[in-house]
């Protein structure tokens, strides 16, 4: 049986990017300068990991039934986006005037590691776009081989539905020097250009 110290040491390093070094010094940290902070974090976490589920309609974080974003009615209901994950979500309701909704996949697809449409939940996207209220499908997943894969199959998705789907413009980031931006995602860039207003 390993000590109290050594079992708090590796409960930290579960989370991302902590590994020994980081996790020694979390503990040592805690029990040195901030035990109150110590304990304040235990109850939030044990506290979270109890309460916190996932909402029935979008599958985002909730500690509700049907979180705030679906439950508000000055929410358009027309629009739906789909994220890979919670964080992805909050970055687009953060940095946009977006007013839809959202659902939430929580990964993407990869036979190789087990994860299919039944994994992300998308017998339940497909029984909201049923409904016939979604208009546009905009497809919010992250430019990767995956997401690719996953985006290609969500817009099939929308179409069996009748539901226009529309996916996030890739390309050379706003601020950026064309001599800086790497190969793929300037030949992506390239070949997604669009005509100019």
């Amino acid at each position: 049986m390993s000590s109290l110290l050594e079992q708090l040491i590796d409960a930290l390093r579960v989370l991302p990017g902590v590994g020994q070094k980081s996790a020694q010094r979390m503990a040592y940290h805690v029990l040195e300068r901030d035990r109150a902070g110590g304990a304040r974090l235990a109850a939030a976490l044990a506290s979270a990991v109890e309460r916190v589920g996932h909402c029935v309609r979008c599958r985002d974080f909730s500690e509700t039934e049907v979180c705030a974003t679906c439950a508000s009615a000055g929410r358009d209901a027309h629009q739906l986006c789909v994220v890979e994950s919670p964080a992805d979500r909050l970055a687009i309701e953060q940095a946009t005037g977006y007013r839809g909704l959202y659902f939430v996949l929580q990964g993407r697809l990869s036979p190789l590691d087990g994860v299919g449409p039944r994994e992300l939940g998308l017998d339940t996207l497909a029984a909201r776009l049923a409904e016939g209220e979604v208009q546009e499908l905009i497809v919010a997943t992250n430019p990767t081989v995956e997401g690719e894969a996953t985006a290609h199959y969500l817009a099939q998705l929308a179409r069996q539905h009748k539901v226009r789907p529309s996916r996030l413009a890739h390309g050379v980031p706003l601020g950026g020097e064309l001599e800086y931006v790497d190969r793929g995602t300037l030949s992506h860039a390239f070949g997604s250009r669009s005509e100019m207003e």
